[in-house]
């Protein structure tokens, strides 16, 4: 089993910044890669981005490329959403995910965090 507890979510106008964190713990040796989801009110969940715990390779989704950047901590078993330029349209629920194999697709991932809120004013 995998544990993950996120945390970093708030309340933050358009164009500021927040860094989300998801802390790892249990057979984190099992899990190879780490991603985010969010999910907004009455929306589907939608991919944001992954990494590699071994190699670092990242993936971003077209709607955050560029805006967001997501890092890990190998030492602490923490990954890192920085979020930056944030826009009304980022508000949702972030996750936090691990899984088997780098991937956008949420059925690659076992282990799941229990969110943490987004909320961007205009």
């Amino acid at each position: 089993q995998v544990q993950l507890v996120e945390s970093g979510g708030g309340l933050v106008q358009a164009g500021g910044s927040l860094r989300l964190s998801c802390a790892a713990s249990g057979r984190t040796f099992s899990s190879s890669a780490m991603g985010w989801f969010r999910q907004a009110p009455g929306k589907e969940s939608e991919f944001v981005a992954a990494t590699s715990w071994s190699s670092g390779v990242t993936m971003y989704a077209d709607s955050v490329k560029g805006r967001f950047t997501i890092s890990r901590d190998n030492a602490e078993n923490t990954v890192y959403l920085q979020m930056s330029s944030l826009k009304p349209e980022d508000t949702a629920v972030y996750y936090c995910a691990a899984g088997g194999l780098l991937s956008r697709f949420r059925t690659r991932y076992d282990y799941w965090g229990q969110g943490t809120q987004v909320t961007v004013s205009s």
